[in-house]
């Protein structure tokens, strides 16, 4: 029998990704899961999986009854505002949810590779960070998913990226995309110009994580794709790419944005992919190559 490698949040904009690229690896089977009433990729072969990782006797038994030699842990509640709201949830599936996952894949003797987040840093550092700064999260949303690397052992993998994007789910790209197509008398597009971040596409991710986690990579990754920019940025060169007017994009301050959202963002969140560099790796493309990808796939 194939060595299996699970993927937690299959359903999601990542793990969707992430189970299509690896089911295209030889070797190995993927078997996607994700919590219960998903609707998961299907990969034929062993099937996929239903539990809630907040119950740690069911995490502790999928685990076992998959039996993995890799655990690839994206499953995450990342509805920043929402956390902020309801830290008990936050903590319980970013957490505590990771605390359970770790155990059983220390009892199934998995390597994991976890996906983590540009929101355990505070944003005020006028550089990028690299994988040796200290954290210091300003959102539920970041003190949960650092709590989340928390629960990690050393020898395992932590992957961080940042803005993400991708052909499933909803993401800033595809905001963008469909606020552009209002008749130009909708008034002008107002983008926040003072958060700063490397935007990443989820198909570059998910081929880098996958690398990651089969070869048990052990350490701290920041993963994205090349170039800064702001959320203004971006949303001008998607609608250029998509071939409306950039112009109709209006910088705008966060302090500006009505209603005010509930958690906190850094301001400066741009990753420094320097432990890729360090080990060899290749760095990912720069951001608008996956972007102008999923562009022409939206508007044919």
């Amino acid at each position: 029998m194939k060595p299996r490698l699970l993927v937690t949040g299959a359903a999601g904009q990542l793990g969707r990704d992430l189970v299509g690229h690896l089911t295209g690896r030889p070797g190995i089977e993927v078997v996607p899961a994700d919590r219960p009433g998903t609707e998961l990729p299907d990969v034929g072969g062993a099937g996929g999986l239903h539990f809630d990782l907040t119950d740690r006797g069911a995490t502790i038994g999928a685990v076992e009854l998959v039996g993995p030699r890799w655990i690839v842990h994206g499953a995450a509640w990342a509805e920043v505002d929402a956390c902020e709201g309801d830290p008990d949830r936050a903590f319980g599936v970013n957490s505590y949810g990771t605390r359970n996952v770790a155990e059983a894949a220390r009892r199934a003797g998995a390597h994991v590779c976890y996906i983590s987040t540009d929101y355990v840093f505070d944003g005020t550092l006028q550089r990028p960070y690299t994988e040796w700064d200290t954290t210091n999260p300003v959102s539920v949303y970041g003190r949960s998913k650092l709590g989340g690397e928390q629960e990690l052992d050393p020898g395992w993998t932590v992957a961080r990226t940042s803005w993400l994007f991708g052909a499933h789910g909803s993401n800033m790209v595809k905001t963008v995309l469909r606020m552009g197509a209002r008749p130009p008398e909708a008034g002008p597009l107002r983008f926040v110009d003072d958060q700063r971040g490397c935007p990443t596409g989820s198909e570059d991710l998910a081929a880098r994580v996958a690398d990651l986690a089969l070869s048990c990579t052990p350490g701290v990754f920041h993963v994205t794709n090349q170039g800064p920019t702001t959320w203004y940025g971006l949303a001008r060169d998607v609608l250029a790419a998509a071939g409306l007017d950039p112009g109709r994009v209006v910088p705008i301050t966060t302090a500006e944005l009505d209603p005010l959202p509930a958690a906190a963002r850094p301001a400066n969140s741009v990753l420094d992919n320097r432990a890729m560099a360090s080990a060899g790796m290749d760095l990912l493309a720069d951001w608008h190559a996956p972007m102008e990808r999923l562009v022409r796939g939206m508007i044919g």
